[in-house]
C-alpha cells in the first residue's frame, strides 16, 4: 500500500540521503545488489537494431506504421507473413536489408 503524503514527509525527516548513498555504493562494490531482471529481446527488436535504423525508417521500410513496429518490439503483437519474413532478412542480412528497401 503507497504511503500518504504524511507518512512520506515523515519517513523522509528522518532520513540522510548521503548515508544511504555510500551505503549503496559500498553493497555494489562487495557484490551486494538486488535482482537482474533480463529482458527478452524480441526479433522486431534485434533486427532493427542490427540494420541501425531509427523505428520511423525501419517501419517505413516495412510497410507499417511506427506504432505498429513498436507493438512487435515490446513483445504485444506479432508479425506475421512477410513482415516475419523482411525481419529475418533485416537480422541476419542489413547490408542487404537496407541496399534493397532503401533503393526503392
Amino acid at each position: 500500500m503507497p504511503l500518504t503524503e504524511k507518512e512520506m514527509m515523515l519517513r523522509d525527516a528522518t532520513r540522510n540521503i548521503g548515508e544511504e548513498l555510500l551505503e549503496s555504493i559500498r553493497d555494489v562494490k562487495a557484490g551486494r545488489f538486488g535482482a537482474v531482471h533480463l529482458v527478452e529481446v524480441t526479433e522486431a527488436a534485434e533486427a532493427r537494431s542490427r540494420t541501425g535504423l531509427s523505428q520511423i525508417k525501419f517501419a517505413e521500410l516495412l510497410g507499417v506504421s511506427v506504432r505498429t513496429l513498436q507493438e512487435w518490439e515490446q513483445g504485444r503483437r506479432m508479425p506475421s507473413g512477410a513482415a516475419r519474413s523482411l525481419l529475418h532478412i533485416a537480422a541476419s542480412r542489413p547490408d542487404v536489408f537496407r541496399e534493397v528497401l532503401q533503393a526503392r
